[in-house]
Order: structure tokens, then sequence, then C-alpha cells
């Protein structure tokens, strides 16, 4: 885990990545009707724009109210794994939200129905973000982030 500014900087800016791209490559999916290669490149055009935001909201205003919400569940004598996952659940449960409606104001073509379309993104995103935080984007990063932390030591 980031043990510096830098490292809390580098980590955030790869987690973003990983989830960000995920869950525009599944929006993507969604409103053409299913995967295709084509939408991996596709990604990309959306998430020039999803991932510095993604960042932003992130580092400067997400984790430290995550971080609170989370120890309200967890204390600090708890589990090192217990209070990972606290964290990342919380991260997930405001990020959702907000990245959701983000991105139906800029790509959903939503009009007088943007509650609407919000609401029904943030349901169907929510549980996709969720089981890839916590199974998949979690421990990837971590991981990676603890190999690279070996090597630079």
């Amino acid at each position: 885990m980031p043990k510096s500014k830098l490292q809390n900087v580098l980590f955030t800016i790869v987690m973003a990545f990983v989830m960000v791209y995920a869950l525009v490559c599944y929006n993507i999916a969604l409103d053409k009707g299913g995967m295709s290669n084509e939408i991996f490149l596709i990604a990309f055009h959306e998430i020039v724009i999803m991932l510095p935001v993604a960042f932003v909201l992130e580092f400067f205003i997400v984790e430290k109210f995550a971080t609170k919400l989370a120890f309200r569940i967890v204390t600090p004598q708890d589990r090192p794994i217990f209070i990972t996952l606290a964290i990342s659940s919380m991260i997930v449960c405001i990020m959702c939200p907000i990245m959701s409606f983000i991105a139906t104001l800029l790509f959903a073509h939503a009009g007088n129905q943007l509650i609407a379309v919000w609401i029904q993104k943030t349901f169907m995103n929510f549980p996709v973000a969720f089981f890839w935080q916590i199974f998949i984007a979690g421990p990837l990063v971590r991981n990676l982030f603890g190999l690279f932390n070996k090597k630079s030591k």
C-alpha cells in the first residue's frame, strides 16, 4: 500500500485506470448490445475524459470521506484485509453514483430523462463496479504495487 504522497498518487492513477477502463467498456457494451473487440478501442475515447475526473474525485475528495465511513464499520485494530475491504467498498458506494452521473451527462444523451437514466446507470454499474473492485481490480493493483515496492527497495 502507498507509503508516500507520490506513491499514493501513482496508486490512485493505476486504480482509477483499471476501474474506469473496465466500467467504460462495460457501459459501451451495454449501449451496443454486447461486447466486441472494437469496444476495447472505443473505450479510449471516453477514458481520456473519465480518468482525470475519477482521479481528481478519488484523490482529493472520496478517499478521505470513504475512509471515515469505513471506520464506522471497522476499527484500526481489525485485520488489515477487513479495513481494506471496508474502504474499497465505501469508495465504490461513493464513486459509482458520481461517475455514473458524469457519464450520463457526457455520453448518454439523456435529455429530459437525466435523473431516470442516471439512476438506471447507477443500478447497472454498481454491482459490476463493486465486484470488479473487490475481486479483480483491488487485488490486482495492490499486488502490482506490492511487487513494485519490493523491487524498489
